[in-house]
């Protein structure tokens, strides 16, 4: 079931006047300038190859729940004045905010070649905005968009960039720091972390990313997974006790700490609360439940863990020398800044319902933690956690280099919004 529009409006298509006297255009984003330059060069092959690598967007009727495959639909198409049919299609900077009508679809210049309908004519890209250009579809051409396809476009080949709009982000405040919360995600998949305007990889492929990767198949259940990854209830509870336990002992001794201190406060913290929660005579010394035992030594066993992680953390320069992770917090909350787009892109969710979560999120970061480096520290942990099992393999690597550039490129999040106002 998908979620009721709670804010009509009439921006349906992308319609951007082009600039008066002269004046430089401001693009969206990199793509739309380079398109732009070449549009004003007349370089139209160069053009297609930019599309051909990038893909674009057609808009269709949304789905109906008799009706769920958008994906399937025809392409839109307008009547030239000439009497020529158009097809519509843009690239993903030029997008505008989801409407209740229409949903965008991804497609890739060669998907057009071999699909585009005889009846058209005219494949319009860009259509009313400074970059337009407009191609015909006779069938030499389309074996020119076939090649070019084939030669430059490489499924999951934009990944790992920092992607940013340059016009339409929020201003500064709560809902810009929710997104900059989902920044590693956002690396990773080369998606535009500084957008509202989620369209993601086109309503089909949201849809299917939200369903493949975490079950979620209706609105009732996007709800329920976006608010427990709010409140960090995705994450086992025992990462951050652990942790926690640390951070009680150190609060006691200081900053020199044992690791076998840590790991008897995990052990005599666990078995009082069985007893405080269990009652008198509640088994909790050892031998006497095997499967308190089993668990004790599993939280002993992840403080070597944790201690391991971040003696590489240090290593790398992850943490600073005598640094360490308080909170893997931003694990579910990271992830909880994509989930409100993700489901605004599959259309289980709002516009408003997804503004207050990431500002939700933003909070949360902002409760437990008090910088972004140590926001990732505890992002990169929890996902280490979860996936690498000590292995120091991708799920490590690919994180640490998103880290990397996070911390240092100009144009990332984390060194345009500050982790606290000012």
């Amino acid at each position: 079931m998908a979620a009721d529009e709670d804010e009509p409006h009439d921006e349906i298509f992308p319609w951007v006047p082009a600039p008066k006297n002269g004046s430089p255009w401001q693009a969206p984003a990199d793509l739309e300038q380079h398109l732009y330059e070449l549009r004003e060069a007349d370089d139209a092959y160069t053009y297609l190859r930019a599309i051909a690598v990038e893909g674009l967007y057609r808009p269709v009727a949304a789905p109906h729940e008799k009706d769920p495959d958008a994906e399937s639909s025809p392409l839109l198409t307008v009547d030239l004045p000439d009497g020529r049919k158009a097809a519509q299609v843009y690239t993903a900077g030029l997008l505008p905010r989801p409407h209740p009508a229409v949903v965008y679809e991804f497609v890739t210049l060669g998907a057009l070649a071999e699909g585009c309908p005889d009846d058209v004519q005219v494949l319009a890209v860009n259509a009313a905005t400074p970059c337009e250009q407009y191609f015909l579809t006779t069938d030499e051409e389309r074996r020119v968009w076939a090649e070019l396809h084939e030669r430059h476009h490489r499924t999951g080949g934009l990944g790992d960039r920092i992607e940013t709009r340059r016009t339409g982000a929020p201003a500064p405040g709560p809902l810009l720091h929710g997104l900059a919360c989902g920044a590693h995600l956002c690396f990773a998949n080369g998606d535009p972390w500084n957008t509202v305007h989620w369209h993601g990889a086109g309503h089909h492929n949201e849809v299917g990313r939200l369903a493949e990767s975490w079950g979620v198949t209706s609105r009732e259940e996007w709800l329920a997974t976006q608010e427990r990854l709010l409140t960090r209830e995705v994450s086992p509870w025992y990462w951050d006790f652990v942790l926690g336990a640390r951070v009680a002992v150190l609060a006691e001794v200081g900053p020199r700490l044992d690791p076998e201190r840590w790991r008897e406060c995990v052990e005599v913290t666990l078995r009082n609360r069985v007893v405080e929660t269990g009652g008198p005579g509640t088994p909790h010394r050892p031998g006497d439940d095997p499967d308190l035992d089993d668990f004790v030594t599993a939280m002993r066993d992840l403080v070597g863990k944790v201690l391991r992680y971040e003696a590489r953390f240090r290593a790398d320069e992850l943490l600073p020398p005598d640094g360490f992770v308080r909170t893997v917090a931003a694990w579910d909350i990271g992830r909880a800044s994509k989930m409100a787009r993700w489901g605004r892109g599959a259309r289980y969710a709002t516009e408003a319902e997804m503004r207050t979560a990431l500002e939700r999120a933003s909070r949360a970061a902002e409760a437990a933690y008090g910088s972004w480096e140590e926001f990732s520290a505890g992002y990169v942990l929890g996902r280490c956690l979860h996936f690498d099992e000590e292995s120091f393999g991708t799920w490590y690597t690919d994180v640490l280099h998103a880290h990397r550039a996070l911390t240092t490129d100009p144009d990332s999040p984390w060194l345009t919004v500050p982790f606290r106002p000012t």
